[in-house]
């Protein structure tokens, strides 16, 4: 029987980061993986080879629409499809035989298999037992679906299905318009899919900045997106080569139904506990089904801890990743931390969509007094050079203090933008202190500067 200081189940993005900081930290530390390779969904099928995929059909779009206007001329691509798989294959191969060395690199035993813990202090991995002083579970989570939707993975298909279609189907039904939906209607919207997205509620992104959702949807619109809202899907039907959807809109209670030859089921994920063996332990759980912690990440079983998409808060890789690194922090004895007021949210379309803190809605909600800074991308010189002049960035700012408590980027490189507000409001500062820094010219980046401008006496270039 090995014994090891912690044994993490689960290499996602939560689970190979806490085995890392484990090991850092001087404890010994084993990782429980049931793949073949570690990085959980995101490395395998999600996070990266969706963004491989995004990358190359943006690649197709700018040579479609744009080259002909920058004075690249000729016949455009055809798409291998075969090869663009192989390319998405190849992303995941790298990435995920990067976390083997790491592991190698700081002496983390791979444990193979999938486990359970039929005690606190041991796991079981097939007929093995292995003891630990502290487990942490970061299974991650798998996608949800509805009732009367059958997901065979080849014609109703998942996000995991979504990545490894035979083909490019001509009609593409997205059932919910969430972050998923978006992003994988995205890359077969630029390889010719008519793509239609069928809503429950009455804007996409649920939660997000509202001026943002119009905004977005607007230009999603121009992509060729077509949108049901206020639908409520009641079931599909699937053969061999096709599909239904039928669904009933909520203003008038009407039934209709759609035809697919591809239908993408991104109604959001749920926890993945299946087979841990959480019952007989006596771990507590949320009425959301997620596993119940206290703010050190430990469950109602002492020694036993979980981080990631398991627990409460958003399913993001990098929330997982500081979950994991705090819960290292605590088993070595040392403070542990995760600001939840700052985890930024970006979805990978073109263009992409950032966001972190409050929104005006939670601010009006709080009865909390607050400006707002906003800066469109028509005006900085850079974008309008790269097509991309559409959109804006948004800053909202304490109406007393000037402190920066939110921000929202619709436009150009926005899953990078919307990092430079994230350790600003890391560091308390204020939207005057962000818009006195100096910033490079011509650069995205001046649009948040700008922004934050426009939260005092004004933007500039406005």
């Amino acid at each position: 029987m090995s014994s090891y200081d912690v044994i993490i189940i689960g290499s996602g993005p939560g689970g190979y980061v806490a085995a890392i900081r484990c090991a850092q930290l001087g404890l010994k530390t084993a990782c429980v993986e049931g793949r073949d390779t570690l990085g959980g969904t995101c490395l395998n099928v999600g996070c990266i080879p969706s963004k491989a995929l995004l990358h190359a059909s943006h690649m197709l779009h700018e040579a479609e629409h744009n080259f002909a206007e920058m004075g690249l001329k000729g016949k455009s691509p055809s798409v291998d499809w075969k090869q663009m798989l192989n390319y998405k294959q190849s992303t995941i191969d790298t990435n995920t035989k990067g976390i083997e060395f790491l592991f190698k690199k700081n002496k983390i035993d791979w444990i193979k298999g999938w486990a359970t813990v039929p005690e606190a202090g041991k796991v079981k991995v097939g007929d093995e037992v292995h003891e630990a002083k502290n487990i942490i579970i970061a299974t991650g989570s798998e996608p949800a679906s509805l009732p009367g939707v059958e997901v065979d993975e080849k014609v109703v298909v998942t996000s995991t299905g979504a990545l490894e279609l035979g083909k490019v189907p001509k009609k593409l039904v997205v059932i919910g318009a969430g972050v998923i939906g978006l992003e994988l209607g995205s890359v077969y919207a630029r390889l010719g899919s008519e793509v239609t997205v069928v809503e429950f509620l009455d804007a996409i992104t649920p939660g997000m900045d509202p001026e943002v959702q119009k905004t977005f949807q607007r230009m999603l619109k121009k992509q060729g997106f077509k949108f049901i809202m206020g639908a409520a899907v009641q079931g599909t039907e699937a053969s061999k080569t096709k599909a239904k959807v039928t669904y009933k809109l909520r203003k008038d209670d009407s039934e209709h139904v759609i035809d697919a030859d591809v239908v993408l089921v991104s109604t959001g994920r749920k926890p993945f506990v299946d087979g841990l063996g959480l019952d007989k332990l006596g771990v507590e759980m949320t009425k959301r089904g997620q596993i119940a912690v206290n703010d050190q990440w430990e469950t109602s079983v002492k020694g036993v801890y979980a981080i990631g998409d398991v627990i409460e808060g958003p399913m993001l890789a990098h929330k997982a990743e500081d979950e994991g690194m705090a819960a290292a922090e605590v088993l070595a004895g040392k403070h542990g931390h995760v600001n939840y007021g700052v985890i930024p949210g970006v979805i990978y379309t073109h263009p992409e969509v950032a966001n972190v803190g409050e929104t005006e809605a939670s601010l009006k909600e709080a009865g909390r007094a607050y400006k707002v800074g906003k800066f469109s991308f028509m005006g900085n010189a850079r974008a309008k050079a790269v097509f991309a002049g559409d959109g804006f960035v948004k800053i909202l700012a304490d109406k007393d203090t000037d402190r920066i408590l939110g921000a929202h980027i619709i436009g150009p490189s926005a899953g990078d933008l919307i990092h430079e507000v994230c350790v600003a409001m890391e560091f308390g500062a204020s939207a005057q202190d962000l818009a006195m820094t100096c910033h490079a010219h011509p650069t995205y980046s001046e649009a948040v500067r700008e922004a934050a401008l426009a939260c005092g006496d004004g933007a500039i270039h406005m």
